[in-house]
């Protein structure tokens, strides 16, 4: 089954990781898609900053362009990757390897995917 994940921060909490971890848990991320790139489709990237996002939303009069995100949730997310993998307690299993799970506001979101 194919799942997406997708890495989520806080980045009003970046402040409370002196940057010697934090460089640590990053540079162990590295290892952590070399250990299951078998699992990883082609499909997955890191994102630019969300301050070079677009939202495209619902207006009364058509769709509204604005720039950034303006989405109620303190979370942004940073990255996404998809995996197939034969249940959600096998994504589960992976996902909790996630290195950068040792910094505050940190998560990662699994959703399954629809296939047609």
């Amino acid at each position: 089954m194919k799942y997406v994940i997708m890495f989520t921060t806080t980045p009003e909490l970046d402040t409370e990781v002196s940057p010697e971890h934090a460089e640590q848990a990053y540079g162990r991320t590295y290892d952590w898609f070399g250990t299951n790139s078998e699992v990883m489709t082609a499909a997955g990237a890191q994102l630019q900053p969300v301050t070079t996002a677009t939202t495209v939303s619902h207006g009364g009069d058509g769709p509204v362009v604005a720039d950034g995100p303006f989405s109620e949730a303190k979370e942004v997310i940073g990255g996404f990757q998809v995996i197939d993998v034969p249940d959600l307690g096998a994504a589960i299993a992976i996902v909790k390897t996630w290195p950068l799970l040792d910094l505050p506001g940190v998560s990662v979101e699994i959703r399954p995917i629809i296939e047609y």
